[in-house]
């Protein structure tokens, strides 16, 4: 049982909105199992109230904060420092704050690393992005960072390019692009296309066909970032394809790892954190 007391550090997500949160859930339960001194919430600063949110974590001692959407880019302006990969990423979704000093981080990039190394290593790897926003950067970044070969897609062909000229990806496009797309060894979707409450559950990112012309014909692996449903239309297909369905939920996990070992210094005891986070799906 946790211990709320005097000495107890608080950490919490931010975002708007943020209730239907489970990180509080997931960390918690890796808290109480080793028994550590902390607490974690979650907060719903709006834009117009987030400067004042990082003033109260500096005043009030919070250690950590879990940030999220709509405020990843713009809390990198009441930072003092930031992470040379999360300047490169151009986004944060980790702030430490070390006796006043707030730092950020970005683990949105391992997270999807990993979850996609946990079915097949990304290194020589055709991988096949979708969505150019902020999540996308962070997957550009990993699976380039782990020797993928990246093409990414968006709606809006200006925003893909663009993107790829900062990063040094081996393509980008448009949706008629996409659609003309023969060959690949991993999809990952970053948009909100198949999110509960977005006005496209049920819909997929990917045009019909491409699922079926997976490089030489082999099973690959898809990576929907998409947390609600865990069962998007896109993993569904992926799994009636033959291919590896890897849900957004993991994502989760995986960068939450990270921050974890980031405000406690301690190894994170990945498969009780993993079984709460399923539990309150």
């Amino acid at each position: 049982m946790m211990t709320i007391n005097a000495e107890t550090l608080v950490c919490a997500t931010i975002g708007y909105p943020n209730r239907a949160s489970r990180s509080p859930v997931m960390h918690n339960a890796g808290l109480r199992h080793l028994g550590l001194p902390y607490v974690y919430l979650a907060f719903e600063p709006r834009d117009e109230d987030l400067e004042d949110a990082f003033r109260g974590m500096r005043a009030l001692g919070i250690r950590f904060f879990s940030v999220t959407k709509p405020h990843k880019q713009a809390a990198m302006a009441f930072l003092d420092r930031i992470d040379p990969v999360a300047k490169a990423i151009g986004a944060v979704n980790t702030v430490l704050n070390d006796g006043g000093t707030l730092t950020g981080y970005n683990s949105d990039w391992i997270g999807a690393a990993d979850a996609i190394q946990e079915a097949a290593p990304l290194s020589g790897k055709k991988v096949l992005l979708l969505g150019a926003g902020g999540a996308g950067r962070a997957v550009a970044y990993g699976c380039r960072e782990r020797g993928a070969r990246v093409y990414i897609y968006n709606r809006t062909r200006d925003r893909a390019e663009e993107l790829a000229r900062e990063f040094g990806l081996a393509g980008a496009g448009g949706p008629e692009d996409l659609a003309r797309e023969k060959d690949w060894d991993v999809i990952v979707n970053a948009t909100s296309v198949g999110m509960a409450g977005a006005g496209s559950e049920g819909g997929s990112p990917a045009p019909e066909g491409l699922l079926r012309r997976s490089a030489g014909g082999r099973p690959g692996v898809v990576l929907d970032a998409v947390i609600f449903p865990r069962e998007t239309a896109l993993l569904k297909a992926a799994k009636a394809a033959g291919h590896t369905a890897v849900p957004g939920v993991r994502m989760t996990l995986l960068q939450a790892l990270f921050q974890f070992r980031l405000y406690t210094g301690k190894e994170p005891p990945a498969e009780v954190m993993w079984r709460a986070l399923q539990e309150a799906l």
